[in-house]
């Protein structure tokens, strides 16, 4: 079944590691190949700008959002045909943890197994982040 909707999924995880820790470590796109698989295993800046050249989709280039105090990790990925998707990311404080909560949005056209497919990825790449944060 191929769905032309806009449905969203927040997908989140609960990290036993400060939001300010995690939103630092996490807002420097040199470690995004540590724990964002989806966008491959190497990034590089070029001329302030930061390229995933072997990512599952091809080489894509990846913008996040100014660096901020609110935990907003906001970032476009444009893609090989030149068409940008925008990802929303907060990392929110959570006592002495924090949750970190990525909100997919499922783009048009787009089947419901890889809607499904996606949410995976993205909960896989959480789950490395959890893993990372609080094993330093």
């Amino acid at each position: 079944m191929n769905s032309t909707g806009n449905a969203s999924r927040h997908l989140g995880v609960r990290i036993d590691r400060s939001a300010e820790d995690v939103y630092a470590y996490a807002s420097n796109p040199a470690n995004l190949p540590a724990w964002a698989e989806g966008l491959g295993d190497s990034i590089e800046e070029t001329d302030g700008r930061w390229v995933a050249p072997s990512s599952p989709m091809g080489r894509v280039e990846v913008a996040f959002t100014p660096r901020n105090e609110l935990g907003v990790l906001d970032h476009d990925v444009t893609l090989p045909s030149g068409e940008t998707v925008h990802n929303p990311v907060r990392v929110i404080a959570d006592g002495t943890g924090s949750e970190v909560v990525f909100t997919l949005r499922r783009q048009p056209g787009t089947s419901d197994d890889d809607f499904e497919r996606d949410a995976g990825m993205v909960a896989a790449d959480l789950a490395r982040l959890k893993k990372l944060m609080e094993s330093a």
